[in-house]
């Protein structure tokens, strides 16, 4: 599967067809994903018809949509990084830039069970829809940054388009209001203007924003971001940045950590299940995507769900 708008088909066919050949493959299927069939569709119709590994060029999305398909069927998902974040890739340390490497890696690489998300979303008019995502889903100014995201600036610059969409998002941005319940624990309530729900926790830029999240520990980390006063998003950002991406790297650092006073702008937690309802109704995004706006959101992993190509 393969978006169209982000990747280099000639290339790609190109590199494809000299791995596949190398390593005496049949020759690969190729199907360009839609508005209308982001892949999910087409995967599946590629395991009824016996595919041995599904390929996904693209972006989160493409690849997201992709692994929705492939959920339990034991089937190895090569990935071929194309689009803006390549978040899964990163997380997973492989190579965000060179081609050549992802296609060999996806063809003769060994296979890594991971965890899949599941996010059970409730509508305002009463309907329930299941989607998988591998990275992040995500409530408030996260999830309204993806929606006021400019396309074409998007292809331009890539992921600092998130930048500008989150300037816009900001003079609007009031604080979600929702319960939520963590596992088996009473039901909580908080107010918070982003809300993540991660499976892993690296961001483009060396952010770190869930430090505990692994991809194959059938749990959700959950980051709620909730600046105070004027100089709140300044303690949020010197968290995520500094402590998480810098000192937690070294054991030095970590010390550092422990000395610190906890920064209560940000409020990190645990669980294999997750249930949030919303005073109101908020923008969801699940891999960068946006998925319109729900009322309840419940999240757990499907544990081991997903089997990907990584290296050897």
């Amino acid at each position: 599967m393969y978006n169209p708008t982000k990747v280099d088909l000639r290339k790609l066919r190109r590199l494809v067809g000299k791995v596949e050949a190398d390593s005496r493959w049949a020759r690969t299927k190729w199907l360009e994903t839609s508005t209308t069939d982001a892949g999910t569709g087409m995967a599946r119709d590629a395991l009824a018809k016996g595919a041995s590994l599904v390929l996904a060029a693209g972006g989160d999305g493409t690849v997201r949509a992709v692994a929705e398909a492939l959920r339990g069927s034991g089937v190895p998902l090569g990935l071929i990084p194309a689009g803006t974040g390549n978040l899964l890739v990163r997380n997973l340390d492989l190579s965000v830039t060179n081609l050549e490497s992802a296609v060999a890696t996806a063809f003769t690489g060994r296979d890594r069970a991971i965890d899949l998300g599941i996010a059970e979303i409730s509508r305002e008019d009463g309907s329930r829809e299941t989607h998988g995502f591998l990275v992040m889903a995500g409530l408030g100014l996260d999830a309204r940054m993806i929606a006021k995201t400019n396309a074409k600036l998007k292809k331009a610059v890539g992921w600092l388009a998130y930048v500008d969409a989150g300037v816009r998002a900001l003079p609007k941005l009031e604080p979600v209001r929702l319960r939520y319940r963590l596992d088996d624990a009473a039901h909580r309530s908080l107010n918070a203007h982003t809300l993540i729900i991660g499976n892993c926790g690296a961001l483009p830029g060396g952010i770190l924003l869930l430090p505990e999240a692994e991809l194959d520990d059938g749990i959700l980390d959950i980051a709620a971001l909730k600046p105070r006063g004027r100089f709140g998003w300044l303690r949020v950002w010197n968290k995520i940045t500094w402590e998480n991406g810098v000192l937690r790297k070294s054991a030095a650092g970590r010390r550092i950590i422990d000395l610190t006073a906890d920064v209560r702008d940000v409020a990190y937690f645990r669980g294999a299940r997750l249930l949030v309802e919303l005073e109101r109704p908020e923008a969801f995004q699940l891999d960068g995507d946006e998925f319109g706006k729900v009322t309840a959101v419940e999240c757990y992993t499907d544990p081991g769900a997903l089997i990907v190509r990584v290296s050897s």
